[in-house]
C-alpha cells in the first residue's frame, strides 16, 4: 500500500476549518454534554438532512423527549411532527419509537456503547453507530459518510466501491490518532469545497495530495 502523508493532509484541513463550526451531530454532542441519547437521536435525524435542519429538529425533539422513556410516551405522529422537515422524518420517527422501546426493554434505558448492539437497532447503520461511539463514548471509530467516501477516492488515497469498504480500508491505512476526527474534517470540506459536482479545486488546501479522480469539471 502506498504511503499517504496523512499528517500533512490532516494539518492542512485542520488549519482550513479553524474558524468554522462543527457538523451538526458534533454540535449537539457538545450542547448535551456528550449524552448518548442526544447523540443517537441527532445522528439518526441527520441522515440525508442538512445540518441546519438537523440542529433545529434535534432541539425540538430532545426538548420534548430527552430520554428514551420520554420519547416512548409520545405517539409516532408527534415524533414525526417534531422531526419534520428532516429527510424521511416519518421513517425516522418510527425507528426512534422502536429504538426507545428496545433501549428500555434490553438496556435499562441506556444507549449501549457497543458496535454490534447499536447495529441491531432499527435504522442504525455503521455510520450512525461509529458516530455514536466517537461522539458519545469517546471510543475509536471511523465514521464514513458520502463525503468521506467521495473525497478519499477522489484524492486517490484509496480505491473502494462503497462507504463500508472505505471504512475497512481506512482502518488499515489511516493512523489511529486521526480516526475520530476524520469525519468532521471531510464532511465540512465536502460540503464547502470538495463538492460532488464541480468541486472548488482552485481553492483546495489539499491539492498536492489529490489526484482529482473522476473530476471532469471544477471551479
Amino acid at each position: 500500500m502506498k504511503t499517504i502523508p496523512w499528517g500533512r493532509i490532516v494539518k492542512a484541513l485542520e488549519t482550513w476549518r479553524r474558524d468554522l463550526g462543527d457538523p451538526s451531530v458534533t454540535t449537539v454532542a457538545e450542547q448535551y454534554s456528550r449524552d448518548p441519547w442526544a447523540v443517537l437521536v441527532s445522528t439518526i435525524l441527520s441522515l440525508r438532512t442538512k445540518d441546519e435542519v438537523t440542529l433545529a429538529a434535534s432541539a425540538r425533539l430532545l426538548k420534548q423527549a430527552g430520554s428514551p422513556a420520554a420519547l416512548y410516551q409520545l405517539g409516532e405522529e408527534a415524533i414525526a411532527a417534531l422531526a419534520y422537515p428532516a429527510g424521511f422524518y416519518r421513517t425516522k420517527a418510527s425507528n426512534l419509537k422502536k429504538i426507545a422501546a428496545i433501549l428500555l426493554e434490553q438496556y435499562g434505558g441506556r444507549v449501549p456503547a457497543d458496535m454490534e448492539a447499536l447495529l441491531a437497532l432499527p435504522g442504525v447503520g455503521r455510520k450512525t453507530a461509529n458516530l455514536v461511539l466517537i461522539e458519545a463514548f469517546d471510543l475509536p471509530g471511523i465514521c464514513v459518510d458520502v463525503h468521506v467516501h467521495r473525497i478519499c477516492n477522489r484524492a486517490g488515497w484509496i480505491a473502494t466501491k462503497n462507504p463500508e469498504e472505505t471504512e475497512t480500508v481506512l482502518r488499515a491505512c489511516l493512523p489511529r490518532q486521526y480516526w475520530k476526527g476524520i469525519n468532521a474534517l471531510l464532511v465540512l470540506y465536502g460540503q464547502q469545497t470538495c463538492r460532488p459536482l464541480s468541486p472548488h479545486c482552485s481553492r483546495c488546501v489539499i491539492t498536492p495530495y489529490c489526484r482529482q479522480n473522476g473530476v471532469a469539471k471544477s471551479r
